[in-house]
């Protein structure tokens, strides 16, 4: 009981998230990943539905996993025809996979309304279904659909449906929440009932997260008597998802003291967690528990005062155990407290009541007075520390720029033409640049200016790019914030601007974004000297 199996169904329900699609090599990348993770089970996809998902079962027959095991999904056979004549159950063989995962109805709403069938024919369905499968060698997960539902209407059929699946073979039985309306006391009581009924088996939970509480009743789950936990990854899936496997593993692991198998490998987790965001092309929610970027982070100043004392005050967990880190943000919320632990990340020491902490502390109020924020502009707020303590040296200096957009006619395309005069080493350099807008025009004729003194500019990208309106009331004549994130490969970080022209805010934006970047290769070539 205190062994928890871990079944990832990202790549079947997770795919059916709104947004969210996964090409053939994509879903081996993923595949491979989970199973260096330590995941048990990873469900491929639904055998019958597409051909994209067998033709990935097809191409995991040449891959080797170290782990994992593989996992094809489908139905029961359809009503009133014989296991072996049905092509779900058909294609599930094709699939060559060594476990299937079928699903049948555990509520007499979905067996007289959906299928419309008969109980005693559901019934059969199960069990034709799961001895078909188990007579072919494949070990069987039987997973009960909208079981919790159909338990509240009429228990005794839900345990019928789980009795026949039993006695047919199936290795496990899940205990599915299928629209994900039921609360965690139902969900745990319900579970104690079922592991009460069926003392011999393993059991499963399978939820979802439409009352926002899946990864609860996964672990109330657990606590109850099951010992497979299905999921996804962030928590991808249908409506507003499934159970969030990286909530539930560390809960696991962490809170409740159970063992699985990515257990030890739980550092990685963050890792893992970015690695599925960035193949699925979403953007990385920064307020997931345990993996978001703002899970350990810290923005008032009591706050930071006791997580500088002692982590435990603000921090359930260490953020290491999950592959995360600790943030101190900058904010007019901000105490001497924030601003010693910030620049100590730095290498700057200052003592509590040292003047220079007050000193950008005001400068640090002043500017947020004026619209800027530095929460997600680490790299701004560590260039404006430099300055304050006036120990920034300018790598270069702007004289001056102009741009230039132009449209022909309303069935042409604009186009920006930037044109900047820097000063750099002593030397005036005066270029242009072109780009699909104005930023775009002005990054390229600043890289053309100072990549032959500073290549290494070149490895700097811009991964996002921000605009927020901060006094909409004022219409065109309003201040407008721009916040860059920019990376270089190896770091990531985020720069601001601020200006009533959206054009300057950008530019200044841009600016300390590669400043930052030539700050921090200074930095590493004076500690290499040391």
């Amino acid at each position: 009981m205190n062994q928890v199996i871990v079944y990832d169904t990202t790549l079947r329900d997770g795919a059916q998230g709104e947004g969210i699609s996964f090409s053939l090599p994509a879903k081996i990348r993923i595949a491979r990943c989970l199973d260096e993770f330590g995941i048990d089970y990873v469900e491929g996809g639904f055998a019958v539905s597409n051909p994209k998902d067998m033709a990935f079962f097809a191409e995991m027959k040449k891959v080797k996993l170290k782990h994992a095991k593989l996992a094809a999904f489908g139905s029961t056979r359809r009503a009133n025809l014989a296991a072996a004549k049905d092509p779900g159950l058909a294609a599930i063989l094709e699939a060559g996979t060594p476990v299937a995962t079928i699903f049948g109805k555990s509520w007499l709403l979905h067996v007289e309304q959906v299928l419309r069938t008969t109980p005693a024919e559901n019934l059969a369905m199960i069990a034709d279904s799961v001895r078909y499968l188990k007579k072919h060698g494949l070990e069987v997960v039987y997973d009960a659909e909208h079981f919790f539902d159909g338990y509240r209407d009429d228990a005794d059929y839900a345990l019928q449906s789980l009795a026949v699946a039993a006695e047919a073979g199936a290795d496990a039985l899940v205990l599915c929440d299928t629209n994900g309306g039921r609360l965690t006391s139902e969900v745990k009581d319900i579970v104690a009932a079922v592991a009460r009924r069926f003392p011999g088996a393993l059991l499963g939970i399978h939820t979802h997260n439409d009352s926002d509480l899946a990864v609860a009743n996964s672990l109330a789950a657990v606590e109850a008597g099951a010992a497979m936990v299905q999921g996804t990854i962030n928590g991808y899936g249908e409506r507003t998802g499934n159970a969030n496997l990286c909530s539930i593993i560390p809960g696991l692991v962490l809170k409740m003291g159970r063992k699985t198998a990515c257990g030890p490998r739980l550092a990685q987790l963050r890792r893992v967690a970015l690695l599925l965001d960035e193949i699925a092309d979403q953007r990385p929610l920064k307020s997931r528990p345990f993996v978001g970027e703002s899970a350990f982070a810290h923005k008032a100043g009591m706050h930071v005062d006791a997580v500088s004392k002692t982590t435990r005050s603000f921090e359930h967990v260490d953020p290491a155990a999950v592959g995360n880190e600790r943030r101190i943000l900058m904010s007019e919320l901000s105490g001497a407290s924030n601003v010693r632990l910030k620049t100590g990340e730095m290498g700057l020491v200052f003592q509590k009541d040292s003047p220079a902490v007050k000193d950008i502390l005001h400068k640090l109020e002043n500017m947020e007075k004026n619209g800027y924020q530095f929460e997600s502009a680490d790299a701004s707020f560590k260039l404006l520390v430099q300055k304050v303590l006036k120990k920034h040296v300018p790598f270069f200096e702007l004289q001056g720029f102009s741009v230039a957009v132009q449209k022909m006619d309303a069935a042409s395309k604009a186009t920006t033409v930037a044109t900047i005069k820097v000063a750099v080493k002593g030397q005036t350099e005066l270029t242009a640049g072109e780009g699909d807008g104005p930023v775009d025009a002005l990054n390229d004729a600043l890289r053309k200016v100072l990549r032959r003194f500073y290549p290494a500019v070149d490895s700097v990208t811009l991964e996002d790019y921000h605009v927020r309106i901060l006094n909409p009331e004022t219409a065109t004549k309003a201040t407008t914030r721009v916040l860059i994130d920019s990376s270089d490969g190896h770091e990531r970080w985020g720069t601001v601007g601020v200006s009533e022209n959206i054009i300057e805010a950008s530019w200044e934006a841009l600016v300390d974004s590669v400043e930052y970047k030539l700050f921090l290769d200074e930095q590493r070539r004076q500690t290499e000297k040391k």
